[in-house]
């Protein structure tokens, strides 16, 4: 991936959907470079589902921008750098739009592979449900039914929202594999105003975490939701990462 200058728009509608998981489990799918992010002895992965709006070139005006519906399927890691500093961030194994310039753009102009998938999304009155399918899976990608609230759960390996909160914000660098290629590329995520509220989940399945070929069903839990809405930000790549 090239060297892109800042890329800014307005995240329409940011849902990240959250596992706690078996660290040794995650290690297994990992890179070498990358270890767990671990929150109270649980390896924390999850969904990124994102409607991105008015994506443009810094400083170029909203209307000359575009819109995609896209997810990104990542663990949270840790590496350290070649001075010996802990950074820490996602890798994302697997990234889907329904752009067909962000599917034939990925990997080459955008940070991974995007797979070409179909989305049906509905959002209103507080409800929001989503259903990804893909020709890579029998099943769908992702399959979805969630409200907002102002309730966060009990049961959630984060004691309490701004906890869950501070994690991920704290997470923005994603690495993804280059096509034919052992280097990572990494992108990085200015949000100047973070902000999230959770969300109360009617029902969550995903083909690629629910496969008990890679995440046996007692390693992995799903463990809570979290929302984000109009709020605008930067793209910023990062140095490509040798594995």
């Amino acid at each position: 991936m090239m060297n892109l200058p800042a890329i800014q728009g307005i995240i329409r509608r940011r849902i990240l959907l959250n596992y706690r998981m078996d660290p040794e489990v995650v290690r297994a799918v990992l890179p070498e470079r990358f270890r767990p992010k671990v929150v109270d002895g649980k390896a924390i992965a999850g969904i990124c589902l994102i409607r991105l709006e008015e994506i443009r070139p810094k400083g170029f005006p909203g209307f000359m921008g575009i819109s995609s519906e896209n997810t990104a399927h990542r663990i949270a890691v840790e590496w350290e750098t070649e001075d010996g500093k802990t950074r820490e961030g996602v890798f994302v194994p697997r990234r889907d739009t329904d752009s067909r310039m962000n599917a034939l753009a990925g990997g080459r102009l955008f940070s991974g592979v995007h797979h070409l998938s179909q989305f049906r999304v509905t959002d209103k009155e507080g409800r929001i449900s989503m259903r990804i399918t893909s020709k890579d899976f029998k099943d769908p990608l992702v399959d979805l039914q969630v409200g907002e609230t102002d309730v966060f759960p009990t049961s959630s390996v984060f004691p309490t929202l701004e906890a869950s909160s501070s994690f991920f914000e704290a997470g923005c660098v994603g690495y993804s594999s280059r096509p034919d290629s052992s280097d990572l590329d990494g992108i990085l995520l200015k949000v100047p105003e973070w902000r999230v509220s959770p969300l109360e989940v009617s029902h969550v399945s995903s083909a690629y975490f629910d496969d008990p070929s890679i995440f046996p069903s007692e390693s992995i839990e799903f463990d809570h939701a979290l929302l984000m809405r109009d709020i605008r930000h930067e793209w910023h790549s990062e140095p490509a990462m040798v594995t």
